[in-house]
């Protein structure tokens, strides 16, 4: 039975309103997503959208939000040239917090600049 779920259309992240700017810089200018126009009613609330293959990331804000140093939240990206984006990683300055292999993906864990757990992989 069950809701009949063919796909992910979007996933949400939250950040707190004062780190806006480092937000959106980071997965716009550091991972190099194609940030979309959000709709016109939704602009208000600041945040961000960004087009990531078939789907979207919306990066919502929350006033009220504490950074979240230690959760395992995560959205994981998929590269053809991990060795490459750990290499750029490097470069932007951002920490590696871990490598490892599993579920069919070698890959590697970073923090974006309000605690959320971002993971980078390359299936096999």
């Amino acid at each position: 039975m069950g809701f009949g779920i063919t796909t992910i259309d979007h996933v949400q992240i939250a950040a707190p309103r004062a780190l806006e700017a480092e937000i959106v810089a980071f997965y716009r200018d550091i991972l190099g997503l194609s940030p979309i126009p959000k709709p016109a009613e939704l602009r208000k609330r600041g945040g961000a959208w960004f087009q990531v293959g078939s789907l979207q990331l919306h990066i919502g804000l929350d006033p009220d939000l504490p950074t979240l140093p230690n959760s395992k939240r995560h959205v994981c990206f998929l590269t053809e040239d991990l060795a490459a984006a750990k290499h750029a990683a490097q470069l932007a300055g951002l920490t590696i917090e871990e490598e490892s292999r599993a579920e069919g993906l070698t890959r590697f864990f970073l923090r974006d600049p309000a605690g959320n757990r971002v993971e980078i992989g390359s299936r096999d």
